[in-house]
């Protein structure tokens, strides 16, 4: 496999220290490479998980991956382009660390000739003394270069201004790539386009002290066609863990995708061969109603991420929430995903039990999406036989909602309420 070739068609590669000398390397040898992570939050996102498909890749064509995540450079964090990051007790990045190392788990090989290995960079930065590190990594550092770096230069030219402490996150990052070659050989490091000030640091620090060269490789950021920020949405972050961001909530991410950006989200994080991604990308072009290209996303994205049941599980929600198939079938965590975001109302058992009409109860729930405003429209719509609590058609205005109308969803239980085809709603019983 011509493993650069193949990033480069697929718009991954943003930067190289030498592109010639890289693909040849990549082509003719197996490779040691690293990317690192910091723990700068309990759950990797969309982002992170660019870099670590990067990797499998990577692995799969024949090179070994190191993956590194920062508990020492987690205590410091990477500086920002707008303010200063806020300093994580010394326990909440140990456990950050863990949590995070369980997520890259699954997506690497790590048995066989080129099995991927788990790093740390405080197993060699937490006990060296600060003399010995100015000495034998400051002393490699031009303060113009560390100026010239584009998050320091922005944070330099704010208001907010840049601490010593995240100025200095370079010399730890050009060490991390230092300590990686000597220890292990890897000659090759991976991480962001944001991150290529901190990616040619280490490139440099090992000409300067062991004498050679080393490779560097950035990969694009990932760009929404609308200037948006990938990876966000209304409700925040999408993250990688499903008590976060729930598989459901997980795929209707992909399933909403704009129709400009799927085609390139297709290339970047399904497994697909390119020719058959191209052909899927064809017959959307063709077809683009059918939406084929956010629904393949949808399904390879999750199933990677959460595996094939929760997928299953995240699909049949979808269905089931538009009266396409039965909510009964779905698991707890699927139906408490599936509603979590949706407009509603909350019920307190007393209350039930005091009897609560369903005319009061579409008012109150569907109160934020500025339809069923009135108690009127509520029984013009029972009366068109457009009003349904978990797909079963509302057939009476004085219907009072009883216990068994509610679904477990975790901690509490809930009632689908739904006007017409689309628009939904939820009653929470607390």
């Amino acid at each position: 496999m011509d493993i650069f070739s193949d990033l480069v068609k697929r718009e991954l590669v943003a930067q190289t220290t030498d592109e010639d000398a890289l693909h040849k390397a990549l082509s003719e040898e197996s490779l040691k490479f690293y990317v690192g992570f910091d723990p700068t939050a309990p759950s990797l996102h969309m982002g992170n998980l660019v870099q670590i498909l990067v990797a499998r890749r990577l692995q799969a064509a024949g090179h070994t991956p190191y993956m590194l995540v920062g508990g020492a450079t987690g205590l410091i964090g990477d500086p920002r382009m707008t303010s200063e990051r806020s300093l994580n007790p010394r326990d909440v990045v140990e456990g950050w660390v863990e949590k995070i190392r369980a997520q890259i788990q699954p997506f690497l090989d790590f048995e066989g000739p080129n099995a991927a290995t788990m790093v740390n960079n405080y197993d060699w930065t937490g006990d060296i003394s600060v003399l010995d590190f100015l000495r034998d990594v400051g002393k490699h550092f031009s303060v113009n270069r560390m100026l010239a770096k584009e998050a320091v230069s922005a944070r330099l030219n704010s208001d907010a201004g840049i601490s010593f402490t995240e100025f200095a996150y370079q010399l730890l990052q050009g060490n991390d790539y230092l300590e990686l070659y000597r220890r292990y050989g890897i000659t090759l490091q991976t991480g962001g386009s944001d991150q290529w000030g901190n990616l040619t640091s280490g490139a440099d620090l090992i000409r300067r002290v062991e004498r050679t060269s080393v490779h560097a490789m950035s990969i694009k950021l990932i760009t929404k066609a609308d200037g948006t920020k990938f990876g966000k949405t209304e409700t925040g972050t999408v993250w990688l863990d499903p008590t976060l961001t729930s598989p459901y909530a997980f795929s209707q991410f992909w399933l909403n995708t704009a129709d400009a950006d799927a085609p390139g989200y297709l290339k970047v994080f399904s497994l697909r061969e390119l020719d058959e991604i191209n052909d899927i990308i064809e017959q959307f072009k063709e077809a683009p109603h059918t939406r084929l290209v956010q629904k393949t996303l949808a399904r390879d994205v999750t199933e990677l991420v959460h595996g094939k049941e929760a997928t299953d599980q995240a699909f049949a929600a979808a269905d089931a929430l538009f009266g396409r198939g039965e909510l009964t079938e779905l698991d707890e965590p699927t139906i408490a995903g599936a509603t979590s975001a949706l407009p509603g109302t909350d019920i307190d058992s007393a209350a039930l039990a005091a009897g609560v009409n369903v005319v009061d109860l579409f008012v109150d729930a569907f109160a934020q999406t500025g339809q069923l405003k009135s108690k009127g429209e509520v029984r013009k719509a029972i009366q068109q036989g457009g009003a349904y609590i978990n797909n079963v058609k509302v057939e009476s205005e004085d219907h009072v909602m009883t216990a068994d109308q509610f679904l477990p969803a975790g901690d509490h239980a809930v009632a689908l309420l739904r006007r017409g085809k689309k628009t939904l709603a939820v009653a929470c019983l607390r």
